[in-house]
């Protein structure tokens, strides 16, 4: 996605994206690098750390990807629906790696989506990677669960959809408190898999969490 540089001067460092969102050059952010490594009393100088501040510019450039991404378009090509299948589709376990906005540690989550089509479908790989667009953002786990079903439900129509994420926060398990074996879970219900409860539960029931409550969104 060009770049184009803010205010009336060229500026080396700070640059905004089509989006309106300001961000740095690798050479303007690397000096903010280097700081915290100062912060975490340790030399920037030494022989091992002295690339880290390029390196670790490099992985946010990866990690937030997302941001520079539309997930509108990511869905914009659909499938007419099969007329001999007028139920549920759901995707169990997807993979989704995330960064909680808080304290920018790494979450390690497990997303599970579900639709009830209308007059069309996505394709599978569509939605695998519309949860990676969204775990490659720096959010808390509730934003990014709503924002799953609300583009699925924009980009679809179908008649409902359900969102569940089940996440091992880091900044609980090896910061602060420090309570490994914690998971969070959320949910984001909309249309019938919000206000039929036998559509809800049959969705619940398809990804293993009979037996929990979600916190919903």
């Amino acid at each position: 996605m060009n770049a184009t540089v803010v205010g009336t001067r060229p500026a080396a460092s700070v640059f905004t994206n089509s989006g309106g969102r300001r961000r740095h050059s690798q050479s303007g952010a690397e000096p903010a690098v280097r700081t915290l490594v100062e912060c975490a009393v340790d030399d920037p100088d030494r022989d091992s750390v002295i690339g880290t501040p390029e390196r670790e510019v490099r992985a946010f450039r990866s990690f937030f990807a997302g941001f520079h991404e539309d997930p509108a378009a990511l869905l914009e090509t659909t499938f007419e629906k099969t007329a001999a299948y007028d139920e549920m589709f759901v995707f169990h376990g997807i993979r989704l790696e995330s960064h909680c906005e808080h304290g920018i540690v790494p979450t390690k989550d497990k997303a599970h989506t579900g639709y009830l089509p209308a007059d069309c479908v996505v394709g599978i790989v569509k939605l695998a990677r519309l949860v990676e667009l969204f775990g490659n953002r720096m959010e808390i786990q509730e934003a990014l669960t709503s924002q799953l079903a609300d583009s699925i439900l924009d980009a679809q129509e179908p008649r409902g959809v359900g969102v569940v994420i089940e996440a091992a926060q880091q900044c609980m398990t090896s910061r602060g408190t420090r309570m490994p074996g914690v998971n969070m879970v959320t949910s984001r219900m909309l249309g019938l898999l919000r206000d039929d409860r036998t559509t809800r539960r049959e969705f619940l029931s398809m990804i293993g969490s009979r037996r929990r409550t979600p916190h919903a969104c």
